[in-house]
């Protein structure tokens, strides 16, 4: 390699940094489809989300932030 004695160094850092954002991404993957699957089980038991037909109303404007 043309890197020379720190060839091992570079390659390990890479080696590294990739292996650490493939379990990063894994985690996520991981942690949604266990959230999804909370989400279903409270809705089936009719626990459903606030967010769920609740329209917009917007704020009055004495409440608005300058």
């Amino acid at each position: 390699m043309a890197a020379g004695s720190y060839a091992i160094f570079i390659v390990g850092a890479y080696a590294a940094a990739a292996a650490i954002v493939v379990a990063l991404i894994a985690w996520i993957v991981l942690d949604r489809r266990h959230l999804i699957r909370l989400i279903n089980e409270l809705e089936a038991k009719g626990i459903t989300r606030r967010s769920v037909g609740a329209a917009f109303k917007p704020a009055p404007a004495s409440e608005k932030n300058p």
